[in-house]
């Protein structure tokens, strides 16, 4: 199961599609003008990325090399037909918010990388695993720009309202504000990263000289100044070579 923990893990934060892979933006831009849009997107995906993971690395035995890419699509294709039709029986609303691209799953980037990086390598419960940890990391990707965008441009959150009309900025709830939440939390997410690495790759705090064979750059010291110990010992040998 370690296995399975790290592959969720590593879609939900290391590799999170949204934020980190820039992933499926088409959906991303495209649906979250609200919290419900964004998270009954998300989910969706993640039901066919489990699905079509599970079932490429079933029979990726049988696929023969040539048709790879075909078959991944026309199996992507069969789950997104399912998924698509309990949605009209079962929660029709979610699927008139989604409309087209509820189909337009099939060519999601997402899938498709899943499949051919990991689904068609791999055994089948890792496979599942990692497409439900891509999934979970897309919802969150997608909830979270809907709730900001839902919130400063229609004062509320799965339709409770929290913010007075007056205080409305309608733009985030229009396309330009999509790119706008995208960047800032984009923005803020990989500062978080960066802070929790201790400043590496900043160029500030937690970095170390190159001198001091810590970051292995030996032309850092142009722009900087020398440091003391080396400084002492070149004086050292300044003083001896009189």
């Amino acid at each position: 199961m370690g296995a399975c923990r790290e592959r969720l893990y590593n879609g939900v934060v290391k590799e999170n599609p949204t934020f980190v892979l820039m992933l499926g933006m088409c959906p991303t831009l495209a649906v979250t003008s609200s919290a419900f849009n964004g998270f009954g997107m998300g989910m969706t995906t993640m039901v066919v990325l489990a699905l079509s993971n599970l079932v490429i690395s079933a029979v990726r035995g049988i696929i023969p090399d040539r048709v790879r890419i075909p078959a991944f699509i026309v199996i992507v294709a069969s789950l997104v037909t399912i998924v698509q039709l309990l949605l009209q029986a079962y929660i029709p609303v979610l699927n008139d918010l989604l409309g087209i691209y509820i189909p337009l799953i099939v060519v999601n980037c997402i899938i498709l990388g899943r499949a051919e990086a990991y689904a068609s390598k791999n055994p089948p419960l890792p496979s599942m695993f990692d497409g439900v940890g891509m999934g979970l990391g897309f919802t969150l990707g997608l909830t979270l720009i809907g709730m900001f965008r839902e919130l400063l441009g229609s004062g509320g959150i799965f339709g409770l309202q929290i913010i007075p009309e007056r205080f409305h900025i309608s733009i985030f709830v229009m396309a330009p504000g999509a790119f706008f939440v995208l960047a800032g939390l984009t923005a803020m997410l990989n500062r978080l990263k960066n802070r929790s690495n201790g400043g590496a790759g900043s160029g500030g705090q937690g970095t170390v000289c190159g001198h001091c064979g810590g970051c292995g750059n030996l032309l850092c010291s142009v722009s900087r100044e020398e440091p003391d110990h080396l400084s002492g010992a070149s004086d050292a040998g300044k003083g001896g070579s009189v």
